[in-house]
Order: C-alpha cells, then sequence, then structure tokens
C-alpha cells in the first residue's frame, strides 16, 4: 500500500467511507485561490506539466507550480554533471535552464488554460526590477493562476539565494511584484539563512499572499577518485528526504510567525510526510524530488492524506493543519 507507506494504517482500519473536505485556500481576499487538495507538484521536478499528462491525471492535484522561468531563456549550467545522487538525496545544478517568458506565454500557457488543476508560474529576475516585470508579464494571461518568486536557488549565476538572504531584499522584490499583479504572489522561501523567521515576515508585509518554505540547501559532493567536485559548478542544492527534518522546522518556525498560508516542501514522499507537514503548520505541500523515482508520488501522497483522514475519522483536512503546536 504505496499510499500508506509510513502512516502505520491498512484499509482494515479505515473508517467508514465519508464526505471529505480536502480544499485549501492559499490566497485570501480579491487574490482568492482555493485548491481542491492541498498537494502541489514542486518548480523544477514537473518542467511545465504538459508531458506528465501521460504519467496520471494531472486534474487530480491540488495546484502545479511550474518550472522557474527567467525574463529571457537561459541556457542553465555548463555541460558536465549537473546531477549526483547522495545518500538519502540529490544534488542538481541545473542553473535554471528555460525557455523565457516569451515562449512560455505563448506556446505553454494556452495548454495550461485547458486544465481544471491551478498553475502557479515560478519566475526568477536578475534584478529586482526583472523581477517585477516577470509578474506584469502574467498578468490577465490564461492558464496562469499565481506567480511563485524564486529567491531562493542556491545554483542560479543570476538572481535566487542571495534575494532572499536578506529580509529587506525580499521584501523589495515581493513589493515589486506585488505592484506588478493582481496574481496572487507566493514567495518561496530559501533554507540557506539564520532567521527564516524574519524573512517570512518581511515577505508578508511587502504584501505575499503565502510564503512556501523551502527551497533547497546548498551543499556538495567530492568524487574521491577524481579528487574534483562531483557537481561541475561545485555548489548544487540538495533536496529529497535527508532535507525533511531542516524542512519541516523551517515550516514550523514559519507558521508561528506569519499570518498568511505557508506552504511547506522539503523531502516529501509519502502520504505521512505531508500529514507531518500540515500538522507543522502547513496549509498545502510541494511534492518535488520524489517524482524522479516515482512520477506518480504526488497522487500517491494526495492517496495517503485521504487515507490517513478517513483512519482517524478527519472530514475536513484543514482540521490538521498546525494540529501539533496544540
Amino acid at each position: 500500500m504505496d499510499a500508506l507507506r509510513g502512516t502505520g494504517y491498512d484499509r482494515g482500519r479505515m473508517a467508514d467511507a465519508a464526505p471529505l473536505d480536502l480544499a485549501v485556500e492559499i490566497a485570501a481576499g480579491k487574490r482568492a485561490l482555493t485548491l481542491a487538495n492541498p498537494v502541489m507538484v514542486a518548480s523544477g521536478t514537473f518542467s511545465y506539466g504538459v508531458d506528465q499528462l501521460k504519467a496520471f491525471d494531472v486534474q487530480r492535484l491540488g495546484a502545479v507550480v511550474s518550472k522557474t522561468t527567467t525574463l529571457r531563456p537561459r541556457a542553465g549550467s555548463p555541460a558536465g554533471d549537473r546531477i549526483d545522487e547522495t545518500p538519502a538525496g540529490m544534488l542538481n545544478s541545473i542553473g535554471l535552464q528555460n525557455i523565457g517568458m516569451d515562449k512560455l506565454v505563448r506556446d505553454v500557457a494556452p495548454a495550461w488554460a485547458r486544465w481544471k488543476t491551478p498553475v502557479i508560474v515560478s519566475v526568477l529576475g536578475s534584478t529586482v526590477e526583472e523581477y517585477g516585470e516577470c509578474a506584469a508579464r502574467l498578468e490577465g494571461v490564461a492558464g496562469v493562476a499565481g506567480v511563485e518568486l524564486n529567491i531562493s536557488s542556491p545554483n542560479a549565476q543570476q538572481g535566487g539565494m542571495e534575494f532572499g538572504q536578506d529580509a529587506s531584499t525580499a521584501a523589495a522584490v515581493t513589493a515589486a511584484c506585488r505592484r506588478a499583479t493582481t496574481l496572487p504572489v507566493i514567495v518561496k522561501l530559501t533554507p540557506n539563512v539564520t532567521d527564516i523567521a524574519s524573512i517570512a515576515r518581511a515577505a508578508a508585509d511587502a504584501g505575499a499572499d503565502a510564503v512556501c518554505a523551502v527551497n533547497t540547501l546548498q551543499a556538495m559532493a567530492i568524487d574521491v577518485r577524481t579528487r574534483k567536485p562531483r557537481i561541475t559548478r561545485v555548489f548544487a542544492g540538495l533536496s529529497g528526504p535527508a532535507m525533511k527534518p531542516v524542512a519541516l522546522r523551517m515550516v514550523w518556525q514559519v507558521s508561528s510567525a506569519v499570518s498568511i498560508p505557508v506552504i511547506g516542501c522539503g523531502g516529501i514522499m509519502t502520504g505521512a510526510d505531508a500529514i507531518e507537514f500540515l500538522l507543522a503548520g502547513a496549509t498545502a505541500v510541494q511534492v518535488g524530488t520524489a517524482t524522479f523515482r516515482n512520477p506518480t508520488a504526488p497522487v500517491d501522497v494526495l492517496d495517503g492524506i485521504v487515507a490517513y483522514m478517513r483512519a482517524e475519522g478527519v472530514t475536513d483536512v484543514r482540521a490538521l493543519i498546525g494540529a501539533a503546536k496544540g
């Protein structure tokens, strides 16, 4: 039972089927965005979602977050080693290779417009102004339901993590995008800071509708035979189960510091993992690295959440949000 793996439950213990309310709201007011369920797909692990239609029904997901896209196309990191498997995780330094905003709006967004599942576009700029311009380009585009600001990527040569390591800079990026669009704005936080709560508060005060905690940890690996770094650009982002305890701790801290929704991300492989993040204060979760091993991981996680709720007699998923805090 993959859907129940790690939960300690089996079908024999599950309560009689009852209607479940899985809907969660990750943006309120004029920019309201309600998801049918709390399971999202993390940016960078799902490309633009179109090819995944062959693997499973994308319409079952709460939302899809696109590959991070910049104003102009990027070639990404130099040819060589971009990915390396680590114990309980992986390193990646793709360098945010992407098709650019023009092609996304012209060629990809029309496909999203036919989906019932909302698509949130992850954007990255080299300057504060460029972030704002990316957000402005998405305003009014059919098929785009929100914007996620990547101020946290540890392997972008220009833009990324440095914007998310300083509260005032994070606020400036958020404010620029808030002025540029009426779409919901989600800020993806970096774990590579000493006080993530202060960064989250700065983003919230600057107009973010939600924050996502967290992106990858900066890391590296060395090949002892060649005595060279395994990743061509030396440093990379660590993702997967190895970083789940860190991400979970940060979700707890961030959700205690802000009143806007928090989206949990980092090492979520099963329904049980997702439940932990909800109990820690996350309103929704993003599944990322798990899809490289199991392409159907996002829907398996959703099935696990449903199985847990039925076994525990929980009919509204919102009752789980922050429940571990007492």
